[in-house]
């Protein structure tokens, strides 16, 4: 099987060709460039002027400007000359749907234009027609009439151009041959990129954006797994997840989508799409970009020549000869039970209170289980942990409904109940007790490649796991290429048969709070959308704890007052990095697009006010949509639609199907409960 990147057991950036955006270079190795969009009416000179530069200050290396028709690609050049005039110089992208001419105007003006191959040419109706050969080849002679134009003119003015593929916007013609899949968006941008080469133009970016992580991180691998057999090279990336929503649940969304290509060396520039002011996109972008500042980049080798390299020195990673699951579809490793862990369950949280000084009733709460004193009873949330882990504290009241307790070695040979009572061991300490272990379960840690975990020991314990059904895996990794090295160990342990449940634990060394939420998301969820991982246990590190018993901030000082604690802060992002990369849905998702020039209300107002009524509808996936240009395509994957139709009108979709049209906003979220109503989606809190 033909790799998508480099290397799976290394960090090696992958090497596309060098494209010029007016002064700008991105590919071929430059750094990775962050960028965003305006929000602002296109046609509004000043106020996109003004936004922009808020946006350049931020740190954007590039700002995308929708332009829906004519008048608002000619208006690009005044918002450009305006910009030059106060001194700002950063390239300027147009963003197209439907309209060619619109494109050809602005491809005239900004250094790069964005098209939508599923919109440019071809329509969406949600209609399943039946090509033939011929037919299907005739459409592509008129996609090829339609889109030469505009290429000519970017070759001719040196303008960039990115095709992006958004899954949502998948034309009816690609659904009818491919259908709704990760090979229908390669396949929609493929024939522009070739309609492009054969007119000798290749200053070109691709995207494979969606809003299903699973469906846009095997998109991209993909299409790089395309390029590179069809031309011999790849294409600079443009990476991105669509209408992540905001807040936390935004963050963590891009930073699985977004974090596990840039973990395996994929992506030339990024935006995170956050229903957010576009200048509150930057510091998310920058916090995933300066993961890799420091790490080695290194020519294409071979997957079976092994080795992990940080900073320039080799670790001890295993060579692996064979890739032993496919990661352009989603199928998660097969495992046997160990009680509630692995099998066909869902993945567990553990959560980590083993920096309390003294664990108590109360202290649960953080982790969703409230204790009522005066009916004496245990309310448990949506979001409550499975296990804690309690280190060598003790614990001496009842616990509540199934929870257990996770204890270092000795701890657990003091408690009474063995059956809420459940040890950890390191190697060396579960091969000396082989005989004095848990019947029930015993979390055996390893260090993967780094660490105490010596080559011999962890041979000795694979042999020995193999015939104890009570082990469950605790993976994670010194190593500064984590990701990989615990990758390494999960291939490692299928290659040999061994299908114990494995929990990820990742520890956090980082000091805000939106830089834990980008390291937790991406270091667990790209293993998570591999299919690896039956559990995750996030932690921080004694310092970075430390920094967050005062109150849990970012750098822009956005403070998380839904979480009151490190413990909460942390169970929380467990659930939104398990329902982020939809392995385990414990809330409602919102579909919640980052809005642009097109919008036609205020997306943010409405989305908290969405949200506010209808987040405790666990499951439900909700469409919120600022225009009807995307809308009706983008949130494809939602189960209900909130779609801007007009000033002041919202029309509701059920799933594709428009329910209700024209609504007045001021009656809208009220007629989207009673959509909700209706379908027997809603529950009465």
């Amino acid at each position: 099987m033909q790799l998508y990147c480099n290397s799976l057991t290394e960090y090696n950036r992958l090497i596309t060709k060098e494209v010029k955006i007016g002064e700008l270079l991105l590919g071929n190795g430059h750094p990775i460039r962050v960028q965003t969009m305006t929000t602002t009416d296109t046609m509004d000179t000043l106020a996109t002027v003004e936004q922009t530069i808020r946006c350049i200050e931020a740190g954007s290396e590039l700002v995308r400007i929708t332009a829906p028709s004519k008048k608002e690609a000619e208006n690009l050049l005044n918002i450009k000359n305006e910009l030059h005039k106060r001194g700002y110089n950063v390239p300027l992208i147009a963003d197209i749907h439907f309209t060619p001419n619109a494109a050809e105007i602005a491809a005239r003006i900004v250094e790069k234009v964005r098209v939508n191959p599923g919109n440019y040419v071809d329509k969406k109706k949600f209609e399943q027609i039946d090509y033939t050969d011929a037919e299907y080849a005739e459409e592509i002679d008129r996609i090829r009439e339609r889109f030469t134009p505009l290429v000519k003119i970017c070759r001719e003015y040196g303008t960039a151009m990115r095709i992006g593929t958004n899954h949502g916007s998948l034309s009816d013609r690609i659904m009818s041959r491919y259908g709704d899949t990760p090979m229908g968006m390669v396949e929609s941008a493929m024939e522009f990129l070739r309609i492009a080469r054969g007119e000798s133009y290749h200053n070109i970016i691709l995207s494979m954006k969606a809003s299903n992580t699973q469906v846009m991180v095997q998109a991209y691998r993909l299409l790089i797994q395309q390029m590179d057999a069809e031309f011999g090279e790849c294409y600079p990336l443009h990476l991105g997840v669509t209408e992540a929503g905001d807040g936390e649940d935004g963050r963590v969304k891009s930073a699985v989508g977004i974090g596990t290509l840039l973990e395996d060396g994929i992506g030339d520039t990024i935006r995170v799409s956050l229903t957010e002011d576009p200048e509150l996109e930057i510091p998310v972008c920058r916090d995933l970009v300066k993961r890799y500042a420091s790490r080695l980049t290194v020519d294409r080798q071979p997957l079976t020549d092994g080795g992990s390299t940080v900073n320039g020195n080799r670790s001890a990673v295993n060579p692996i000869d064979k890739v032993p699951y496919n990661p352009f579809s989603y199928s998660r490793r097969k495992t046997f039970s160990v009680g509630n862990i692995g099998g066909h369950q869902v993945p567990v949280v553990v959560a980590d209170l083993s920096k309390l000084d003294i664990i108590t009733p109360e202290s649960l709460q953080s982790v969703g289980y409230t204790y009522n004193e005066i009916s004496d009873k245990w309310n448990i949330s949506d979001g409550a942990a499975d296990y804690i882990f309690t280190a060598d504290k003790t614990v001496d009241f009842a616990l509540p409904g199934t929870l257990k307790v996770i204890s270092h070695y000795a701890t657990w040979q003091q408690a009474q109940d063995k059956s809420k009572f459940l040890p950890i061991l390191d190697g060396n300490k579960y091969l000396d007790v082989s005989n004095e272990k848990s019947l029930e379960a015993n979390f055996l840690m390893i260090d993967c490649y780094s660490g105490i975990t010596t080559q011999p020991l962890l041979e000795r314990l694979l042999e020995q796991i193999k015939t104890d059904k009570t082990v469950v895996l605790c993976l994670s990794s010194t190593n500064k290429n984590a990701m990989q090295s615990v990758r390494s160990m999960v291939m490692e342990l299928k290659n040999n048969g061994i299908e114990n449940p494995i929990i990820l634990v990742v520890d956090s060394s980082w000091q805000t709070a939106d830089e834990h939420l980008i390291h937790y998301a991406t270091e667990a969820g790209a293993l998570l959308l591999d299919g690896f991982g039956d559990g995750i246990c996030l932690g921080m590190t004694e310092a970075s704890y430390k920094l967050q018993v005062s109150g849990l901030q970012n750098t822009e000082g956005r403070t998380y007052t839904s979480n009151s604690s490190p413990e909460q802060f942390i169970n929380s992002t467990a659930f939104t990095i398990l329902q982020a990369t939809r392995v385990r849905i414990s809330k409602t998702e919102y579909i919640s697009c980052p809005s642009c020039g097109r919008t036609l209300f205020d997306l943010q107002e409405t989305t908290a006010k969405i949200r506010s009524v209808t987040n405790h509808l666990k499951g439900v996936k909700i469409a919120i949509m600022g225009c009807i240009v995307n809308g009706p395509g983008e949130m494809a994957d939602a189960d209900f639609g909130y779609v801007g139709s007009g000033v002041g009108k919202i029309t509701l979709y059920k799933g594709k199907e428009v329910v209700k049209k024209n609504i007045d906003s001021a009656i809208a979220v009220d007629e989207l409960i009673n959509l909700l109503k209706e379908n027997e989606a809603w529950v009465e809190v």
